[in-house]
């Protein structure tokens, strides 16, 4: 028989095994082709830039003065330490960011002993490893609703701050109202165990200036294949509702039907949209989900 467990609202928080969790997952990511985005970008003005020269505020590097070009550019603080003259060059910053959001709501906590770790665990672990990487890629991450979108060096422990003083988000399992800017990347991660309807409300919402987004659905291996037999009794953990099923292993077949009619709705929600879909189980590494939305976001850079 497989046993299952649901972890309470005070478990759902990312603390100190999911910080080092995911900066360990951080380190394991392709920079290779975070890098890749970078390079393509360059090849689109004002869609990417970072890394780059530009009008910008942050300094980016300092490079040797070009005959032709006005005096006023030179940095004499840097030439003075030097035979030659520089040029102190700005990145530029384009309106660019990546956006997370993270269910941490009461159906996260479930997790069986065929998973690796809860959902709520890996979904952590994941979106600030992500965040992690792309910050080391020069992107700008941010938590929909939460915090602003920004390059810190340590933007593990900034947005696990963030969401560990956001008590209400363990009520939420939808991302709150906003309106990311045109070319603005979303990555929504949750199990979306709620109505379709209200599902494509959201994402309708999230996508209508433009921006592109990702699902990353996290999954429970028992929440596909129903592996019961027998008398068995479900629990809503997100209400009161209990429902004695009889025999389990009739009523499997028709459980699968729909988590399949639900799947097949998630899909056209995002491809409606042109957002992306991402399937994850628990007992898979969570490098294998990471690699994906990395590759995904990259390849969205070269449209």
């Amino acid at each position: 028989m497989v046993a299952t467990n649901a972890l309470d609202a005070g478990r759902r928080i990312p603390g100190r095994r999911e910080s080092e969790g995911a900066t360990a997952l951080s380190d394991k990511m392709p920079r290779l082709v975070l890098e890749a985005r970078r390079v393509s970008s360059l090849l689109a003005h004002g869609l990417h830039g970072r890394r780059r020269a530009g009008p910008g505020e942050s300094f980016w590097q300092f490079r040797p003065f070009v005959t032709g070009e006005a005096a006023a550019r030179v940095d004499w603080r840097r030439s003075a330490r030097d035979d030659r003259l520089y040029v102190r060059e700005r990145e530029w910053e384009a309106a660019h960011n990546i956006w997370l959001w993270i269910d941490r709501s009461a159906s996260m906590g479930f997790a069986s002993d065929l998973a690796s770790a809860p959902k709520v665990e890996r979904a952590l672990i994941l979106g600030l490893g992500l965040a992690d990487a792309f910050v080391e890629g020069g992107e700008r991450v941010g938590l929909l609703g939460l915090t602003r979108a920004t390059a810190s060096r340590g933007i593990v422990e900034r947005l696990a701050q963030a969401l560990v003083a956001d008590k209400a988000g363990l009520s939420e399992d939808l991302p709150p109202r906003a309106s990311p800017a045109r070319f603005d990347e979303v990555v929504l991660i949750g199990d979306f165990l709620t109505a379709p309807d209200r599902i494509a409300a959201s994402v309708q919402s999230l996508a209508g200036r433009g921006s592109r987004g990702h699902l990353l659905v996290i999954v429970d291996p028992i929440e596909e294949t129903f592996p019961f037999t027998g008398q068995a009794v479900l629990h809503d953990l997100e209400g009161s509702l209990s429902l004695d099923i009889g025999d389990a292993d009739a009523w499997g077949a028709r459980y699968r039907a729909r988590i399949a009619e639900h799947r097949a709705a998630l899909a056209a929600i995002t491809r409606s949209q042109g957002w992306t879909l991402t399937i994850h189980r628990t007992d898979r590494p969570a490098s294998e989900a990471a690699l994906r939305l990395a590759t995904l976001i990259a390849a969205r850079g070269t449209e």
